[in-house]
């Protein structure tokens, strides 16, 4: 896959640490847990360290390690799902983690360990769908979405996207079956064939390739939960880079629409209307400028053209994701209902399309 990413000279490095941490039995974990931090937290008593397990992730496990009550110091581990390296690839993920990192928008990298890394904790609030409409903190996630898609991280290359590239991949590594006998009757009744999925993606890349949207450098899986809100601070930081890389700005903000209507009980009379849509793209725009040196002077027309696009790259995003939850449905072993996501978004590709595809591009 084309790599386009370069970190920055000076970057500092991150130790890889020969540890593996199995997550499966807890004693065990907290082992792994303690051999990590012996590297990266000498001075910590082990017998003090307290773990508590995250539960909102549907890829990986995460765990907060610290020591007191203060959770002042707090050293996230971060361990990768089974069979997540189909999907992921973790030398672009630490990258563009290290690119995110040099430019401001990313916590610190600690280390990297045989099946995860560690990283600095950030304090505040990971939002949920409600706060993702509310204007106060959607132009702040607007403004650090454009900061991200000004960072030039490629050296002297065009970047193109690799999305048509990974979704091809996903496509080659989705099941043809479950052994469950009723997990396979769902299969074959509620996902699209084969075939017909084929078909869908050589005309979305015919006609999304040819939008012109820029390709920029993209967080691409901005769900609700990956977004860090600090209102004291008054602001948000993104976190989780798994899937970052050079991408067209367009899908990352439909991707992110899509996201307005969650994770474990999707609805998707939360996406954003019109109306928030071109007030959220107006404060993305004037910020993308502003990042850019081009003042923030933003027209009309501007924000209906990124309107259009955005709106027909999230079919790109739904497609993107049944794909994964298909794979994920084989492999993984968190408890979630991925084939019944994989449902919901090919369903709702299906349902937005004609849509979408109505939206004409402004003279």
């Amino acid at each position: 896959m084309a790599n386009y990413i370069h970190v920055p000279p000076g970057s500092p490095e991150v130790p890889k640490l020969d540890v593996t941490v199995q997550d499966q039995e807890e004693q065990r974990c907290r082992d792994g847990a303690l051999s990590l931090l012996r590297h990266l937290r000498p001075h910590w008593d082990p017998r003090e360290v307290t773990l508590q397990l995250f539960t909102d992730g549907i890829t990986n496990k995460l765990i907060a390690c610290y020591v007191g009550d203060t959770m002042e110091d707090v050293v996230l581990v971060r361990i990768y799902g089974n069979k997540t390296e189909l999907l992921v690839d973790r030398d672009e993920e630490v990258k563009s983690f290290r690119v995110l990192q040099a430019h401001g928008c990313a916590p610190q990298l600690y280390c990297t360990f045989n099946n995860g890394l560690c990283y600095e904790f950030i304090q505040g609030e990971a939002l949920d769908p409600q706060h993702v409409c509310n204007p106060a903190i959607f132009r702040l996630i607007a403004r650090q979405l454009a900061k991200i898609h000004a960072i030039h991280a490629h050296n002297g290359w065009i970047p193109k996207s690799n999305l048509w590239l990974k979704m091809g991949k996903y496509f080659s590594l989705i099941p043809t079956g479950f052994a469950d006998e009723d997990i396979n009757k769902r299969f074959l009744s509620d996902i699209p064939s084969p075939q017909l999925l084929q078909a869908e993606m050589t005309w979305m890349k015919e006609i999304l390739s040819n939008l012109g949207s820029p390709v920029v450098l993209c967080h691409n899986d901005l769900l609700c939960k990956n977004i860090i809100y600090n209102e004291k601070q008054g602001d948000v930081q993104f976190i989780d880079y798994e899937y970052s890389g050079y991408n067209y700005l367009a899908y990352d903000i439909g991707n992110h629409f899509n996201e307005f209507a969650g994770v474990s009980d999707v609805d998707y009379s939360l996406y954003p209307d019109r109306e928030l849509q071109g007030q959220w793209l107006r404060a993305y725009l004037e910020a993308y400028k502003e990042y850019k040196g081009f003042g923030n002077e933003v027209t009309e027309k501007e924000v209906e053209t990124l309107f259009i696009q955005v709106n027909q790259f999230a079919l790109a995003s739904h497609f993107f994701w049944g794909l994964w939850a298909l794979i994920q449905a084989k492999y993984s072993t968190i408890e979630f209902d991925f084939l019944g996501y994989a449902v919901v978004r090919f369903n709702q590709y299906f349902k937005m399309k004609p849509e979408v595809t109505a939206l004409k591009m402004p003279e």
